[in-house]
């Protein structure tokens, strides 16, 4: 029987253009994430508090719009918390575009579209993320650095 995996995502800080962080295993950087601003844990404005929490994978979503994805469980005063693409984590309170409803969203790289800040080749970055979990369980921490 192996060991469930353990990731650890680092945040660097958060503006209302979201938060961005990096995604590491066993010492090994494996993706950027970007998050929505924190809120205060308000559902679909707010990242989720940092913590531990065991994250499931699912061929797809419960309300089927996303496919091939990881579910974040166990978030405080939270449900539907999932990692999957996309590009924007903005507020859009502030007039800023997201891709999240409080989910992570994995990026190759950080960059700009549009004069927002983004997290880019998502799609790229969630493959990466299969390779190393083998679409298996794993276990995320996340940690404001």
């Amino acid at each position: 029987m192996s060991a469930v995996l353990d990731l650890t995502l680092y945040r660097s800080g958060s503006t209302e253009q979201g938060t961005m962080g990096w995604l590491w295993g066993d010492g090994v950087p494996v993706c950027f994430v970007m998050e929505l601003p924190w809120r205060d844990n308000q559902s679909n404005v707010s990242c989720i508090p940092a913590g531990r929490y065991q994250v499931s994978y699912l061929p797809r979503s419960a309300s089927g719009k996303y496919r091939d994805v990881y579910h974040v469980q166990d978030v405080p005063n939270r449900s539907g918390i999932l990692i999957h693409s996309g590009n924007f984590a903005g507020d859009r309170q502030m007039g800023y575009q997201t891709d999240s409803w409080g989910c992570l969203l994995p990026a190759t790289r950080f960059g700009v579209l549009g004069g927002q800040r983004a997290g880019l080749a998502s799609r790229a970055a969630l493959r990466k993320l299969h390779r190393l979990t083998h679409r298996k369980d794993f276990n995320l921490t996340i940690v404001e650095a």
